[in-house]
């Protein structure tokens, strides 16, 4: 006969990943002291790409809404269909929101999910990259333009060819040049591309063989196109090998993003499964680039995502959390708190609670 504490404990051992996570959520909530507020409260918003336009920070951040998917850990609950543009006063830092940008109706080769994206600046014109599943289900990139910063973007065709996966990361370097990073794992499909084409199998290296990468490649001079072959981030350690699969405390698993600090390029991540913002740095935006630590503890709910920025001599981290839906993992909202290099150029960690 099973006991009900057995009945619990089978029950337990069945839901997903992220199940488990929001359901610890949804009690943790309820005891958390906020360090920051939400930067909106009127819509849930993530995974916020924060960049100085001039001389204004603006956001783009995907736009969480409800959804009847089951959780679990491809992310198939993460159902966002449109984007929103969000800018910060400068005297206060309140937002606006400047409403629709981009929507999935107006994406003719997209089918479902924008997640994450980012924005840039080029000769007048704001090129705004975004991943979505194609009508086959893969994750692809796209990209879309416009003449203003909040919108509205107009779509590519088709996506960026060359691109797989999600999470694009645009950084312009000092000398004009632009480069676009991407990649995650699970949901996002990083570890299905093992020969170079899709495969439907998952395929992960062993936990004691180099972590799988996320990938970058320089964008051509139209902002449209890669420029070369997507190649590969390679995060090292302090003896110079790979961070391998088994060590999620460090390895990468989706979120990339780089800034520039005193000539050193910063390539910062989510560890994923153990809900980190970890960082690397190194000499070039290609890499490779060697652990430094963690910028961002975990936060309320099943995924951590961020960006940096400087604005006005400061650094600023953006982020995202549960707060505001009590601890749903898929309703979420943006925030930001100042960041700290010391003077040694490492990354003060940030605990996003008392």
């Amino acid at each position: 006969m099973t006991t009900n504490n057995q009945a619990d404990i089978d029950s337990a051992k069945s839901l997903s990943h992220a199940e488990q996570i929001q359901l610890k959520d949804l009690e943790r909530a309820k005891s958390l002291k906020q360090k920051s507020e939400p930067l909106v409260s009127h819509i849930y918003t993530a995974d916020p790409s924060a960049h100085v336009f001039d001389g204004k920070i603006y956001i783009y951040p995907s736009h969480d809404v409800e959804s009847e998917m089951i959780i679990n850990d491809d992310g198939d609950h993460f159902a966002m269909n449109d984007y929103h543009v969000l800018s910060l006063d400068p005297e206060d830092f309140s937002a606006t929101d400047h409403g629709v940008s981009l929507s999935i109706a107006d994406v003719p080769w997209a089918d479902k999910q924008m997640w994450a994206p980012d924005a840039a600046h080029k000769d007048g014109t704001y090129y705004f990259y975004f991943p979505a599943r194609d009508k086959d289900g893969i994750f692809r990139i796209g990209v879309a333009s416009g003449t203003s910063p909040t919108g509205p973007f107009t779509a590519e065709e088709n996506y960026i060819q060359g691109t797989f996966s999600i999470d694009p990361a645009v950084y312009e370097d000092d000398d004009g040049s632009y480069y676009l990073y991407f990649g995650g794992l699970w949901g996002g499909q990083l570890q299905n591309w093992y020969d170079g084409k899709f495969n439907k199998e998952d395929k992960y290296p062993a936990d004691n063989e180099a972590a799988l990468p996320a990938k970058m490649a320089k964008l051509s001079s139209n902002m449209l196109e890669l420029a070369e072959e997507p190649k590969d981030i390679i995060v090292i350690d302090e003896n110079g090998d790979s961070i391998t699969v088994g060590d999620n405390n460090r390895r990468f698993f989706e979120g990339p993003w780089v800034h520039k600090y005193n000539g050193v390029y910063y390539f910062s991540y989510s560890t994923g499964d153990t809900h980190k913002i970890a960082y690397a740095t190194g000499s070039s935006p290609y890499g490779p680039f060697t652990y430094q630590g963690v910028i961002l503890n975990p936060v309320l709910g099943w995924t951590n995502h961020h960006s940096i920025t400087c604005y006005e001599g400061k650094w600023y981290l953006f982020y995202h959390d549960s707060s505001l839906s009590g601890g749903q993992t898929h309703l979420r909202c943006v925030k930001m708190t100042e960041l700290i290099h010391d003077e040694n150029g490492k990354i003060e960690t940030v605990d996003a609670y008392d």
